[in-house]
C-alpha cells in the first residue's frame, strides 16, 4: 500500500473488521487492498472481502454490519448475493464500497482458514497468503488483476508456484477457461 493510506480507506477496513469480529464471521481481505500490501502498491477504490456466512445468516450479518456503519447498496442486496454469492455494501462514513464474497468452495475454505494477519496504518487485518491471492487473481483475470499478479511473483519470487498451478489447473477445467493457467504462465514469464 502507499506509504499514505487515506483515512477514509483505513476507517473502512476497520469497520470491516469489527463487523467480521463482532459476528464471528471466517473472512479475510482480498482485491487491490491486499494486491497492495503483499505485492506493489496501487490505488484501489474500493474493498473486496471474503467470508464464510451461511445463507440462513446472511440477514442477521447484514444487521450486525450495520452496528459498524457498513450498509447493503441497494434494497435487493440478499437477492443479488442469492444470484451472484456477493454482498454489495457501502461503508457508510466513508461512503466507500465493500465487496463481500461469500465463500463456498473448497478452495475459498481453505483460504479463509489459512488467512495471515498484517498491519496496516495500525489496523489489523486478515489477508490470504499470497499462493491464494494469486490464485484468486488469475481467476478474476482482468487486465488489473494480471498486474497485480506480477507485483505478486515480483515481491514472493519463492510462492508455491506448484500450488497456485494446481488450483488453476481446476479452475480452468470447471469453468472451460485453458487461458487462465495460459495468461499466469505468461505473467510467471514476465517475471523472470
Amino acid at each position: 500500500m502507499p506509504e499514505r493510506v487515506p483515512a477514509s480507506l483505513l476507517a473502512a477496513l476497520a469497520d470491516l473488521m469489527k463487523w467480521f469480529d463482532a459476528a464471528s464471521i471466517p473472512a479475510m481481505i482480498i482485491g487491490g487492498v491486499a494486491a497492495s500490501i503483499l505485492g506493489r502498491a496501487r490505488l484501489t477504490r474500493d474493498v473486496d472481502a471474503l467470508a464464510m456466512i451461511p445463507e440462513a445468516e446472511w440477514a442477521n450479518a447484514l444487521s450486525v454490519a450495520a452496528n459498524h456503519g457498513i450498509v447493503a447498496r441497494n434494497e435487493a442486496t440478499l437477492d443479488f448475493a442469492r444470484r451472484s454469492r456477493m454482498l454489495l455494501l457501502r461503508h457508510s462514513a466513508s461512503d466507500i464500497d465493500i465487496d463481500v464474497a461469500l465463500a463456498g468452495l473448497s478452495f475459498e475454505l481453505q483460504a479463509l482458514s489459512l488467512a495471515q494477519v498484517h498491519e496496516l496504518g495500525g489496523v489489523p487485518l486478515r489477508l490470504p497468503r499470497v499462493e491464494d491471492l494469486l490464485v484468486m487473481k488469475a481467476f478474476a483475470h482482468r487486465p488489473k488483476d494480471m498486474e497485480d499478479i506480477e507485483g505478486l511473483l515480483a515481491v514472493h519470487p519463492g510462492a508455491d508456484l506448484v500450488f497456485v498451478r494446481q488450483w488453476l489447473r481446476e479452475f480452468s477445467a470447471a469453468v472451460s477457461m485453458p487461458d487462465l493457467l495460459d495468461d499466469f504462465e505468461k505473467a510467471v514469464a514476465r517475471r523472470r
